[in-house]
């Protein structure tokens, strides 16, 4: 696949979300590829969301990914982007695919968000990966943690 292209047609995303002493100091991690004219095609970003659990950090860095494409390629180029969400959350991908339950209602408000989202787009995709596949998001999350605990640790 080469990054570098005149047509965005399709974005593939890393998404990783933790929490220290679940629940506690929350971060997620987002790699993007496949958007833009950059020379490598990759994006990436973590922020610190606060105090979440595991689970919470794992859909808003979804949520975070998703309206990133948005705005980084305009309203209408996205209706024609096909993005391939991948996480080595079992649980969220499981649940966003709609083969487990949403019972915590904190995730079912994430889960309608990202529902919400996806009409924004050609297609949206959610793929569950081994976790040494998703390290890089994993070390944005743990950068991001880490800094905040040395701020305000």
């Amino acid at each position: 696949m080469n990054p570098v292209r005149e047509k965005l047609d399709k974005a593939i995303i890393y998404c990783d979300g933790g929490a220290r002493n679940n629940p506690g100091p929350a971060a997620i991690g987002v790699i993007i590829s496949g958007i833009g004219h950059q020379k490598s095609g990759i994006r990436e970003y973590s922020e610190f969301i606060g105090r979440a659990t595991n689970n919470q950090a794992e859909y808003r860095a979804v949520v975070f990914a998703l309206k990133k494409v948005k705005q980084l390629i305009g309203k209408e180029k996205s209706k024609d982007l096909e993005v391939v969400i991948k996480s080595d959350s079992e649980l969220l991908i499981n649940q966003l695919i709609g083969r487990y339950k949403i019972e915590d209602k904190d995730l079912q408000s994430l889960f309608f968000e990202i529902w919400n989202l996806k009409p924004d787009f050609k297609k949206v995709e959610f793929i569950q990966i081994p976790r040494e596949k998703n390290k890089e998001a994993d070390l944005l999350v743990n950068q991001e943690l880490n800094n905040q605990v040395g701020l305000f640790g």
